[in-house]
């Protein structure tokens, strides 16, 4: 009878000697899918565009933070170029209004020039 040699406790287990299991695959150019992939899939080509643009966009923006617990936050932003902030119950308050009055008054929402024609 023969007995087993026995197996290190230790250290990393032996390095195998013989060929690698499986070849590694060949690096290729990304070209694109093969010709056939998708011929029956859904057709994406020539369909309307889903978000069509309304020919609105935003041009100011209010930001309040209110966690509970904390004193609150707000930036009032518009693109004409004003930027405000207010830290507070009463100035955040206050910002609001004053970010509601802007909007009448904001050369980007209501040019100067239909308000004379008016």
């Amino acid at each position: 009878m023969t007995t087993q040699p026995a197996l290190p406790l230790e250290g990393l287990p032996a390095a195998p000697s013989g060929p690698p299991a499986a070849p590694r695959p060949k690096r290729t150019a990304a070209m694109g899918a093969p010709k056939n992939v998708a011929r029956q899939g859904v057709l994406t080509a020539g369909r309307p565009d889903p978000h069509r643009s309304t020919g609105r966009y935003p041009i100011a923006w209010l930001h309040i933070c209110a966690p509970r617990g904390t004193v609150p936050t707000a930036t009032s932003r518009c693109a004409c170029g004003r930027d405000r902030s207010a830290v507070g119950h009463a100035r955040v308050l206050a910002l609001v209004d004053d970010h509601t009055a802007h909007r009448d008054v904001c050369p980007l929402r209501a040019p100067q020039e239909g308000r004379a024609a008016a």
